[in-house]
């Protein structure tokens, strides 16, 4: 009987009740990679290229195709154990279907990374890089029940570079090196170093798993917990905007490092793409699948959903260089339709933040000021009639006194 370890287990698929309304979200375009969606009609299309990205892998290596089926092989009950429900594959179907997925993925990134590789046939790229097909498909890796363990696609490159008939074809090379390239060119969040990368690359499960290792590692430990949070009354941007608040950008080298101080909240820049709803609806529902200790993606789109109410919020946000210019109205709504799927719990990563917000809304003076400012000092030529308007009032105050005086 199949028993694995909570330890082993990495890769799930989402449960029904989470697919009803993104479905789509969660199910690959383009490719499967991996047991889940295995042989679906709609994907066939791209096993012809998988083997011919097969052929070209072998033709570089002196290790013959057996020799890697066979190495599989060996590692056959681990791999089977990273998934949380049974895989019902044979063991030569099973095998056969990690070798051409892993290989598909070792050459897409070493082509990626190395432009010499490729072929004048391949559709997934051009002369200038990923093609409108590789552009459409590179969204299907981030796919949680898209995934495969890093640690076979690590060895099978490892094993490939033993023998080749070019000897300094993988010359630098390992799986890191690919994998940080197309991150740093690729992925929707712009948070992973090599640095960072080399770090945790040796603990990540696969690659959802690293993007979250290396989002929770720029943070610091989570302290004790907090008495409970009311996630309630937590204002949006334009409301913060009215009680004087100014928004500025942070470096978007740490996604989650978002900062009130004094009177100015400040927030990593991001840029919200097409596929970067699906990205994080991915990313949000595998950390809170996995055993991590916290949730800090997760805070982070509770945090940014109530930021992001309104169209005019994320209008304010663009004005101000927190997001790369978009559609206000989508970039309103995605955060809003991502927190359904969060979980909400009293150690919220931004508890502190939030109280400190709402303690200075509470102030009615902040309020009287940014009013004065927004609507009386909001341009040179408002200020000059705003003062100009009191020196008149004071003239005329001063001539009234005078001529009572004079009485």
């Amino acid at each position: 009987m199949r028993c694995p370890s909570s330890e082993s287990i990495c890769i799930y698929r989402v449960h029904q009740s989470m697919r009803c309304d993104h479905s789509s979200d969660y199910t690959p375009m383009i490719i499967s990679i991996g047991p889940l969606h295995h042989g679906n009609p709609e994907l066939q299309a791209m096993e012809e290229h998988k083997l011919r990205y097969l052929r070209h892998f072998l033709q570089r290596t002196e290790v013959s195709m057996t020799r890697f089926l066979a190495f599989i092989k060996e590692k056959e009950a681990k791999l089977r154990n990273c998934y949380a429900e049974t895989i019902h594959l044979g063991s030569d179907e099973f095998v056969t279907m990690i070798l051409l997925d892993s290989v598909f993925i070792i050459e897409f990134f070493m082509r990626s990374y190395g432009p010499t590789l490729i072929i004048d046939d391949d559709p997934l790229f051009t002369e200038s890089g990923l093609g409108f097909l590789g552009l459409q498909m590179q969204a299907d890796l981030y796919l949680e029940e898209n995934q495969l363990p890093l640690f076979i696609l690590s060895e099978l490159l490892d094993l490939a570079k033993t023998a080749t008939y070019n000897g300094d074809i993988y010359e630098g090379i390992s799986l890191m090196t690919v994998v940080h390239s197309w991150f740093s060119a690729h992925i929707p969040l712009k948070i992973v170093t090599e640095d960072l990368i080399g770090v945790q690359f040796s603990k990540a499960k696969h690659f959802l798993d690293l993007i979250i290792l290396c989002l929770h590692s720029l943070q610091p430990p989570p302290s004790v917990a907090q008495s409970e949070f009311n996630y309630q009354n937590m204002p949006g941007a334009k409301e913060l905007h009215r009680v004087g608040v100014e928004f500025k950008p942070r470096s978007y080298k740490n996604l989650l490092d978002i900062k009130f101080y004094k009177r100015t909240l400040e927030i990593p820049f991001f840029r919200l793409f097409d596929r970067t709803e699906r990205f994080y609806r991915n990313l949000l529902i595998f950390e809170n699948m996995h055993v991590y200790p916290v949730k800090y993606f997760n805070d982070y789109v509770i945090i940014m959903s109530y930021f992001l109410v309104t169209p005019r919020d994320a209008d304010l946000l663009i004005q101000n260089g927190i997001i790369g210019l978009g559609d206000s109205e989508k970039l309103s709504t995605v955060f809003r339709s991502l927190i359904k799927d969060c979980l909400k719990s009293p150690d919220f990563l931004y508890a502190d933040l939030v109280k400190v917000i709402q303690a200075y809304c509470k102030l009615p003076t902040h309020r009287w000021k940014a009013n004065l400012k927004q609507n009386y000092f909001n341009t040179p030529w408002a200020s000059i009639s705003v003062i100009a308007a009191v020196i008149l009032l004071l003239l005329t105050v001063t001539q009234t006194i005078c001529s009572i005086i004079a009485l």
